[in-house]
């Protein structure tokens, strides 16, 4: 058996906003925006540049109770996770596009990593694995 996870659901509070965001401030790739006239919202997929691994969909909230999950989808905790090949790179451009990183940059056995915010809120980590780690080549 083969299984994989291919979209993470994203709720955000603007389909536009968020994808300027995440094009022009991280460099993802919009790979999908297709509008679905049986539900009225778009399915819109986004994903880190030259990625193989699962992508994000941005899922515009559609009621109060997501409305108020926006930017704190796991309670404060870092929710997602950016696997770099070159860590100072991305974190020098990510300042420079005014990127907020909520902690600074510390190096680790598993490797460098900081912390930072996207356009709503949610924490993320920035991080170069170490060649020693399981996921290294991954």
């Amino acid at each position: 058996m083969k299984q994989s996870i291919i979209h993470l659901a994203l709720v955000v509070k603007d389909y536009d906003e968020a994808i300027d965001f995440y094009t022009k401030k991280l460099n993802f790739e919009l790979i999908e925006d297709t509008y679905q006239p049986e539900q009225d919202k778009r399915w819109v997929v986004i994903s880190p540049p030259n990625s193989s691994g699962a992508t994000i969909l941005l899922a515009k909230a559609s009621n109060e109770e997501q409305e108020n999950a926006i930017g704190n989808q796991t309670g404060g905790r870092v929710f997602l996770f950016l696997k770099t090949d070159d860590f100072w790179r991305d974190y020098e451009a990510m300042k420079s596009k005014g990127i907020e990183f909520t902690r600074d940059p510390i190096e680790a056995d598993y490797g460098t990593v900081a912390v930072f915010k996207d356009l709503y809120g949610n924490q993320w980590d920035l991080l170069e694995l170490s060649p020693n780690h399981p996921l290294y080549n991954r």
